[in-house]
C-alpha cells in the first residue's frame, strides 16, 4: 500500500513571478528533479516565454490528514530561486519536460511553445544553461498556434516528440534532425512513450490521445502513417491524459471522468475506473514503486492516488487555484504542482511501512 511521505506548500516569490501567463486546460508547464541524497528537489515552471527554476526542501517531516484522508500540506521554504538563462521562446511556452542521460547523468530540460518551436538545454550548477540544440518544426511555425506537448524517451534522451494541437501533428526528432511527422485525426491532447513487451524498445512506440481516441504510433512502421492501432471512446468525451506504466499497460483519462487500463498484448480494457473523479482528467502517472497504483489529476484542483484494480481511491491533496503545472519525478514518486496563485505544491510518496502518519481534525482547515 502506499502512503504519502511528506506533503509540502511554497509560494513562489514575488520578486521572480508575480503575474503568471494563463495556462491550458493541459497543465503541461512543470517538470521537477529530486536532488540525489533527497535533500530537496528542483522544480522548472513556464510563464510567457521564460523558464524559471525554485528549490524547494525535501527534509523529512509528518503527514497530517483531514477528512476523507485528505493531506494537508506543510508550509515549506523557498532555498533559491532564479530565471532561467537560455535561448529565448518567440512565443508562449505550452510544455516543458526532462530527460536525463544514463551515460553522463546530465539532465536536459525541453521546451517547445505554441508554434511547435523546440529547445533542449543541457543544465549545469550555475544559473545559465547551456543550450544544446533548438528546432523549428517541418512547417517553420507557420499558421495558428496553439497547444503543442513534449515528451522523452525515457530510454534515449536525445529522441522528443512534440504534439501540435491546431495542426493535428506529432514531430518526432533526434536531437535536432526530423525524424518523421505522423498526421492525427484530430486535436492531439497528450502523449507519451511507452514501454512495448514484445521487443523492450521503449523508444519506437507512441502512444498519442487525440479528440475521443487514443492512438499507438510505431516509429519503425510506414503503412497507415505508422499508426498501428486506434481505440475509440464515448463520442464527445475528449481524452486529456495518456501514461505508460513499467509492465506496459497504458492508461487513459479525460472529459467522461474515469481512467481506463488497456492491455497493448491483447488491446483490451484490464480496468475501467468510472468517475473516479468528480471533474475532467487532465493528469495521469503509474506509481514506480506499485504500477497497481496510479496518480489521478483533476480540473477542481484535486490530485489523488488510486488501485486502479480495485478502483479503490486512497490519499489525496488540493491546490488552492487552477493548476498551470503539474508532473511526477520520472524516476521517483514525487509529485509537483504549481498553482496560478502562485503556490507550489510537492508530494513524497512511499511503501505505507516507510510513511510517518499523524491523523488529524481539518475543521475549518484548507490548503
Amino acid at each position: 500500500m502506499l502512503e504519502a511521505r511528506s506533503l509540502r506548500k511554497a509560494v513562489i516569490p514575488s520578486s521572480l513571478l508575480e503575474h503568471p501567463s494563463p495556462g491550458n486546460l493541459q497543465s503541461t508547464r512543470l517538470a521537477l528533479h529530486v536532488n540525489g541524497d533527497g535533500s530537496s528537489c528542483w522544480l522548472y515552471i513556464a510563464s510567457g516565454c521564460c523558464i524559471y527554476k525554485i528549490e524547494i526542501s525535501m527534509e523529512d517531516s509528518l503527514i497530517n490528514r483531514g477528512k476523507e484522508s485528505l493531506l494537508i500540506p506543510q508550509q515549506a521554504r523557498v532555498m533559491y530561486s532564479s530565471l532561467v538563462n537560455r535561448g529565448p521562446h518567440r512565443s508562449e511556452i505550452q510544455s516543458i519536460a526532462l530527460a536525463e542521460s544514463e551515460s553522463s547523468g546530465c539532465l536536459h530540460l525541453g521546451s517547445v511553445d505554441s508554434y511547435g518551436h523546440l529547445l533542449v538545454s543541457k543544465l549545469d550548477t550555475s544559473d545559465v544553461d547551456r543550450l544544446t540544440f533548438s528546432v523549428l518544426p517541418p512547417d517553420c511555425g507557420v499558421g495558428e498556434g496553439g497547444w503543442a506537448g513534449l515528451c522523452f524517451s525515457p530510454n534515449q534522451w536525445s529522441m522528443a516528440a512534440v504534439a501540435r494541437s491546431f495542426c493535428k501533428s506529432i514531430d518526432v526528432y533526434d536531437q535536432d534532425i526530423h525524424l518523421r511527422s505522423l498526421r492525427t485525426l484530430w486535436y492531439p491532447s497528450s502523449l507519451s512513450f511507452i514501454q512495448h513487451l514484445c521487443n523492450g524498445n521503449e523508444s519506437s512506440i507512441l502512444a498519442v490521445t487525440e479528440g475521443c481516441q487514443l492512438t499507438i504510433w510505431d516509429l519503425r512502421m510506414k503503412e497507415n502513417g505508422g499508426c498501428v492501432h486506434r481505440i475509440s471512446g464515448s463520442v464527445g468525451d475528449i481524452f486529456y491524459a495518456v501514461c505508460g506504466s513499467s509492465t506496459g499497460n497504458i492508461a487513459v483519462g479525460g472529459a467522461d471522468r474515469t481512467v481506463t487500463i488497456y492491455d497493448p498484448r491483447r488491446w483490451s480494457a484490464l480496468s475501467r475506473w468510472v468517475h473516479c473523479s468528480k471533474y475532467e482528467i487532465t493528469g495521469l502517472a503509474f506509481s514506480l514503486i506499485d504500477s497497481d497504483y496510479i496518480y489521478i489529476q483533476g480540473v477542481d484542483y484535486e490530485v489523488f492516488c488510486g488501485q486502479w484494480k480495485e478502483s479503490k481511491k486512497g490519499f489525496s491533496f488540493r491546490g488552492d487555484s487552477n493548476w498551470l503545472g503539474f508532473s511526477k519525478c520520472p524516476n521517483r514518486d514525487v509529485l509537483g504542482g504549481w498553482c496560478e496563485s502562485g503556490s507550489i505544491f510537492v508530494a513524497d510518496i512511499g511503501q505505507g511501512s516507510e510513511a510517518h502518519i499523524v491523523e488529524g481534525f481539518a475543521n475549518g482547515i484548507s490548503c
